[in-house]
């Protein structure tokens, strides 16, 4: 009886996080990348709280149902980039995401949780749309340079993660505490405990955040001052150089004043 009822929960949180993360994803589908594609996507945060209190499946099953209604909303028919790409990036992503914040939750596995999820599954949507839907299935790109192409995903891999983990890290905590705090019978035990009663590790959410926006400051200083940037003009054009270097500049400044916000409350 239990099995069951756990396993009727799961398939109504699977709907609810697909729905949601659906609703959520098409709001902002219209705000691209630099390159004309890509979407910008803070709605990630629906399916990292589903991770951390449904679980990995519900989580993973529903960002690859959600993205894909999305993806097919916005273009008017299924999408063969989301099937291609999104889809399976999605379920890696927030099934990994499950399996190692929900498993013995810690806020600082949480936080491992949102760096290694959003950049390992960012790069395989990435790779998979520019190699294998762009490429193999419309025939685009394939007259540029191998160093041209792996910029354009590293680049991609880069827009997603820095433009969704401050999302993540800012808003999913609020909502877990928030939910543990209205519906404690449906949250795991050792989530509720942890996040009803822990303190948030701010030096270590400081670094999360602090890190990558140095990163992605310095990567902005390297495109604009080295041939990089050169480079990345003659393959994509001059509004792109600009595009992405405003990108890396206002990603990493966001990232780090926010890092150092969080270290100053530690002091």
């Amino acid at each position: 009886m239990q099995e069951s009822k756990r396993n009727s929960l799961n398939v109504v949180a699977t709907a609810v996080c697909a729905a949601l993360y659906a609703v959520g994803s098409f709001t902002t589908a219209y705000i691209p990348s630099p390159w004309g594609f890509g979407q910008f996507r803070p709605a990630v945060v629906i399916p990292s709280f589903f991770a951390v209190v449904f679980g990995a499946m519900p989580a993973g099953i529903g960002a690859a149902l959600g993205t894909l209604i999305a993806d097919s909303v916005k273009h008017g028919y299924i999408y063969p980039g989301s099937l291609i790409a999104a889809v399976p990036g999605n379920f890696l992503g927030f099934y990994l995401f499950g399996r190692i914040a929900s498993n013995r939750f810690s806020w600082t596995r949480f936080l491992l949780a949102s760096n290694l999820t959003l950049t390992l599954a960012n790069f395989v949507v990435a790779m998979l749309y520019v190699l294998v839907y762009k490429m193999l299935y419309l025939n685009q790109f394939v007259e540029l340079p191998l160093g041209a192409i792996a910029f354009l995903i590293i680049g991609l891999t880069i827009w997603w993660f820095v433009t969704m983990l401050p999302f993540v890290l800012l808003v999913t905590p609020p909502l877990i505490r928030a939910a543990a705090n209205a519906f404690p019978s449906l949250i795991p035990g050792e989530v509720r405990e942890h996040s009803l009663r822990e303190e948030m590790p701010e030096k270590t959410f400081s670094l999360a955040m602090l890190v990558p926006g140095l990163i992605m400051i310095s990567i902005g200083l390297v495109t604009s001052y080295t041939s990089l940037g050169n480079n990345l003009e003659s393959f994509f054009g001059g509004t792109t150089k600009f595009l992405v270097e405003t990108m890396f500049y206002l990603s990493g400044s966001i990232l780090t004043i926010l890092g150092i916000v969080f270290r100053i409350r530690v002091l």
